[in-house]
């Protein structure tokens, strides 16, 4: 049976302020996303031993639960991924060429991705997705972990709306924590993500119309 894990952070505590502060990556990786992990993996177990039962009636909420926390699992481990001390500024090459393309701009993509997960109702996250059918690039807002996109969409890049990601440093100017993320942005790291999406064949060739 798969086994999922907490991954390590790449760099230290305090290698992300003053964009993040210590104390908010440090609860935030080893508090909020290892309790993700913590549920996903009971989650599992749980459905393992409701078929053994033959009890498909826990089916319905051990799903949503396994999807909670996978989704929750998955997006953090992208997102200490999309960071690093000393990053920010802007993408280079096929990937800075594509935003163009299908953003008008870097600086219309940004205002687009900030505000995708600015507005989210309650908790959430705004992402860059690589949409396969029509091969271009799209923001998506995701409620709690849960996409609001194409279902083949790739997540490259996500931006963590959720208080716990900003509130112990910035109280309720989520704006403001919004504006320093692009300061820790790891283009390298989406770069590659971006490169390894365009490779995926999801077998529906022929059902875009852009």
């Amino acid at each position: 049976m798969t086994t999922y894990t907490l991954p390590k952070l790449r760099y230290a505590y305090d290698a992300l302020e003053p964009a993040m502060s210590r104390r908010i990556l440090e609860l935030h990786h080893d508090k909020h996303h290892a309790l993700y992990v913590k549920n996903a993996n009971l989650a599992v177990e749980e459905l393992e031993r409701a078929r053994d039962d033959g009890d498909m009636t826990r089916l319905p909420a051990l799903e949503r639960a396994l999807a909670f926390n996978l989704g929750g699992h998955i997006l953090h481990s992208i997102f200490w991924q999309n960071m690093m001390p000393n990053g920010g500024g802007r993408p280079q090459g096929e990937l800075a060429r594509m935003i163009d393309r299908d953003f008008g701009g870097f600086e219309k993509f940004k205002r687009q991705l900030t505000q995708a997960a600015n507005t989210v109702m309650g908790s959430g996250w705004g992402a860059l997705v690589w949409e396969p059918i029509g091969g271009r690039l799209i923001t998506a807002q995701i409620y709690d972990h849960d996409a609001d996109a194409t279902q083949a969409g790739i997540p490259l890049l996500v931006l963590d709306a959720w208080e716990h990601a900003y509130y112990l440093q910035y109280e309720n100017r989520k704006a403001e924590f919004f504006e320093a993320i692009w300061n820790v942005w790891n283009w390298g790291d989406v770069a590659a993500r971006f490169e390894a999406a365009q490779r995926v064949d999801v077998g529906l060739a022929g059902v875009s119309t852009l």
